[in-house]
């Protein structure tokens, strides 16, 4: 066998990540039926109160940062392991220009 090879099936951090992949995949799908739920539950208030929930809002925000870190992790773009080993992402976090109010001039 191959000596490069050997090192590399031996590496215990390779492994030890494939272990964290596996349990992130699991998360992410989670997340999924979570996000599910939250378009539901936020349509239903929009259809009955005529306005959106804003901690629904803010908890969706929040999901859709946890899966893109989770995401980031698994394809190897980031060595970061996401929620729960570092804080829930928040809304004090960058937002998305989209999101800019209409007479914000900052994302022009």
């Amino acid at each position: 066998m191959n000596p490069q090879l050997k090192e590399h099936l031996t590496a215990k951090d390779t492994w030890i990540r494939g272990i964290f992949m596996l349990l992130f995949a699991v998360f992410l799908s989670v997340a999924k039926v979570v996000a599910a739920v939250v378009v539901v539950v936020q349509f239903l208030f929009t259809v009955f109160q005529g306005e959106t929930n804003d901690n629904l809002k803010q908890f969706g925000a929040g999901l859709s940062r946890f899966v893109f870190q989770t995401m980031m992790y698994l394809t190897y773009n980031s060595d970061d392991k996401p929620f729960p080993f570092k804080p829930w992402p928040d809304d004090a976090e960058e937002k998305p220009a989209s999101s800019l109010e209409p007479n914000d001039t900052a994302g022009v």
